[in-house]
């Protein structure tokens, strides 16, 4: 299974914040980086972490959960302002405004959410030199990358009634062989579509269920390239080409809450389901159809909205146990090698730091940096990042990490 104008002294300073390792090439384009699986290879990692992180600058972007991309030197964030949704373009840098484009989008969140607040979830991708982005609402945008001019646009709610899910869209589309995948539409009827990425037209859709809030993946299982994702209810795989369903597993939760990305180790796909704990599928073709088989399962380490990282046959994430639990879990076998103690949070963004360590960033702004070599939890260090929720995957760019809070962005540098 494979997964596919400034002066001289500005300059100056400009040249001294960037560490040589932070290089423009080295992209961060989407939802959990170049292959949506968290792993980080430009950092630059110290031999000790520092007592404190040092930082560099901060700058309002407004709210919303979705995480910061970069892509040629240049990070993309998307967020509210007042009644907007703005996309911006920003100086990798110095994080100096290089464009923005702004719209308008009503939208009230549902009571149960309303601590959230109205801005995107959904983190953007840039692809080819376009970005693209998906509302709260359900608005699918795609804007030139180097000017901010707007593509194309398309909006549904002249085909669906509800065109999000009950807590707002989530899910962060995917691009690959010139197709936008996102499932668009509301609770109990949507369709995970292909739009071409040039014009935004739809090239197919399958309208099997409403959306969730799970990203999805692409892997190559049982003799064919399919989308993995969660949809409202289910756990399926669509084959890519065709937009077919190859099969689901029910996944059905009491709020309609399928929230993790599906994590992928040599031929085995590992997530959770509620109340059932974190599982590992193998994809069989016994006969015409595609069968999940399941090869084990973790009750203790069930997921909630956290979506673990993997390095080398260790399963890094973090469970609803104990009102939040860090944990490392073998993949090969599922058995637990430790347990942070309880109480950690209620969600954690997770990035693998090159095979040297894992990030761990709390909702409660508190990030924790695990060495990956240890058979207990033992943090090398601890920061406090912003003084507002932290629910955006962190940017991490050489040595030094982006932090989006509640409505600001702050480059922090590993001082050494």
């Amino acid at each position: 299974m494979r997964f596919t104008h400034l002066s001289l002294k500005s300059l100056v300073l400009a040249a001294a914040l960037l560490s040589p390792s932070i290089s423009l090439r080295a992209d961060w384009p989407q939802w959990r980086g170049p292959n949506r699986d968290g792993t980080v290879k430009s950092a630059t990692i110290p031999a000790t972490w520092p007592k404190g992180l040092k930082e560099e600058w901060k700058i309002t972007i407004g709210a919303g959960h979705a995480s910061p991309v970069e892509s040629n030197g240049k990070i993309y964030v998307f967020a509210r302002q007042g009644e907007d949704e703005v996309l911006l373009c920003l100086d990798a840098v110095t994080g100096k405004e290089v464009w923005r484009s702004s719209q308008p989008i009503v939208y009230e969140m549902h009571e149960a959410a309303r601590g959230h607040g109205k801005g995107p979830k959904s983190t953007p991708v840039v692809s080819n030199g376009v970005v693209y982005t998906f509302g709260i609402s359900g608005v699918l945008s795609a804007h030139d990358a180097n000017s901010g001019k707007l593509k194309w646009r398309r909006e549904f709610s002249k085909d669906y009634p509800k065109t999000s899910p009950l807590f707002g869209t989530a899910m962060s589309p995917l691009v690959d062989s010139g197709l936008v995948i996102a499932h668009v539409g509301g609770p109990d009827k949507g369709a995970l579509t292909a739009f071409d990425a040039q014009t935004g037209a739809t090239k197919w859709s399958n309208p099997l269920d409403g959306p969730a809030y799970a990203s999805p993946i692409i892997v190559t299982a049982a003799g064919t390239r399919q989308i993995v994702t969660f949809v409202q209810k289910d756990l399926v795989g669509i084959d890519f080409a065709s937009g077919k369903l190859l099969w689901k597993l029910p996944s059905k939760t009491r709020y309609d809450e399928n929230i993790n990305t599906v994590v992928v180790y040599k031929d085995l796909l590992i997530f959770s389901r509620e109340e059932q704990g974190l599982a590992a599928i193998r994809l069989t073709r016994p006969g015409a159809e595609i069968v999940p088989q399941q090869v084990w399962v973790n009750k203790d380490a069930e997921l909630y909205m956290s979506t673990p990282v993997l390095q080398g046959n260790t399963v890094y994430g973090m469970t609803t146990r104990q009102k939040g639990q860090f944990f490392a879990v073998d993949a090969e076998t599922g058995k637990t090698v430790w347990q942070s103690p309880g109480r950690m949070g209620e969600n954690a963004a997770i990035l693998n730091l090159g095979d040297k360590v894992i990030l761990f960033l709390t909702n409660e702004a508190k990030l924790f940096v695990q060495a990956v070599d240890g058979k207990t939890y033992s943090p090398v260090a601890e920061y406090t990042v912003a003084s507002s929720p932290t629910w955006a995957h962190p940017l991490v760019l050489g040595r030094r990490i982006l932090i989006k809070d509640e409505s600001s962005l702050t480059s922090w540098a590993v001082a050494p």
